[in-house]
């Protein structure tokens, strides 16, 4: 019988768990250990059977993983990142990849110094829906994306900021936490972009930071996309709420993303696709059919993806730079809606650098 990818997963919060779980489930993986600091999270990651450390250097030292996720605050991503890598264990870090894309640089650039696989945990990529949708768009089932309309609209109670109170604070409202998600996917779908517009609206609750935002993202593509988004919203229209990945939240029949295109329209997660018959001719009927997909849980598929490139079988599905654009992206909605102005997006040298200019 072949060995087993060892996999250390450090952070047993929320999203550590559930990636301990998905290891446990496999058969071609072991939970090699759980790094945490608190020790309630030693208690649960013994439960599982896991050598428990609260040192990463020390975890890696004593255990030698094949690989590691890194699902602590983002925070804390840099420092960790660079343990992993001097120690030369292909790491996958939870979205974001870090607090800044300068950050993120040097995390990319030390991978690729040390040539270690460093892999983003935008694992909404891996979604059965998202992989049919990408596949249609490549297809040509659309013809050209010309426009996006994506909706992130949900309520946080009020518990959820009390729990943590840093989550009241500046630079942690929506734009920040939730935004990354979507701009991910559109990225995915689109191609790069070129520059970004938006707004934001102060808190109704009083907290430091925003709850609602609207961005115009202009692709290169000559694409355009439209998000909103907001924690303080009572509505169907989310990812979270309609794609069906988390049973923690209430499944909705909505859609949150709308495609359209020169020859078609494509609604998500329904994965509907829309075209006239014949032509295209808004006096000939319009129809729609719904692809297929296969379901499996995008956590799951991820670490499943994670394990053939620690094994070399793979190249990752999302590396480092793919977060860094993701991040660069959402770091220019948020300077657009700070200061009121259009925000572009140039590449220099492999970086991206950020120039406002006044709207008209």
């Amino acid at each position: 019988m072949p060995s087993r990818t060892r996999i250390a997963i450090v952070g047993f919060g929320l999203i550590g768990r559930r990636h301990a779980e998905v290891v446990r489930r496999a058969p071609e993986l072991a939970l090699a250990a759980v790094v945490d600091q608190d020790q309630k999270s030693h208690a649960a990651a013994a439960a599982l059977g896991a050598s428990v450390y609260s040192s990463l250097p020390d975890m890696i030292e004593a255990e030698a993983p094949d690989g590691i996720v890194l699902a602590t605050p983002t925070p804390l991503h840099i420092d960790q990142g660079l343990t992993c890598i001097d120690a030369g264990r292909p790491v996958l870090i939870e979205k974001p990849v870090a607090v800044t894309s300068t950050d993120a640089r040097v995390l990319i650039d030390a991978a690729n110094s040390a040539d270690v696989p460093l892999l983003v945990g935008h694992h909404r990529r891996y979604n059965g829906t998202v992989r049919a949708a990408k596949a249609a768009i490549d297809a040509g089932a659309v013809g050209d994306i010309r426009a996006i309309q994506a909706t992130c609209w949900f309520y946080k109670p009020d518990h959820y900021f009390e729990k943590a109170p840093w989550r009241r604070r500046k630079g942690a409202g929506p734009i920040s936490v939730n935004l990354v998600h979507d701009v991910d996917l559109l990225r995915h779908f689109c191609g790069e972009v070129d520059a970004v517009q938006a707004v934001a609206v102060p808190s109704r609750r009083g907290f430091e930071n925003e709850d609602l935002a609207t961005a115009v993202l202009r692709f290169a593509s000559g694409a355009i996309a439209t998000i909103s988004v907001s924690d303080s919203i009572v509505a169907p229209w989310s990812w979270e709420l309609t794609a069906r990945e988390n049973q923690v939240y209430p499944a909705t029949s909505e859609s949150c993303y709308l495609i359209g295109g020169s020859e078609g329209g494509l609604s998500l997660p329904d994965l509907r696709v829309w075209r006239h018959d014949g032509d295209p001719d808004w006096w000939t009927p319009i129809s729609a059919r719904t692809l297929t997909c296969r379901m499996e849980g995008p956590l799951a598929a991820q670490m499943a993806h994670f394990a053939r490139v620690i094994a070399g079988k793979e190249a990752p599905l999302v590396p480092g730079v793919e977060g860094l654009k993701s991040l660069e992206a959402v770091e220019a909605v948020a300077l657009s809606a700070k200061t009121g102005r259009d925000v572009k997006i140039t590449a220099s040298s492999g970086a991206s650098a950020q120039s406002g200019t006044a709207i008209p």
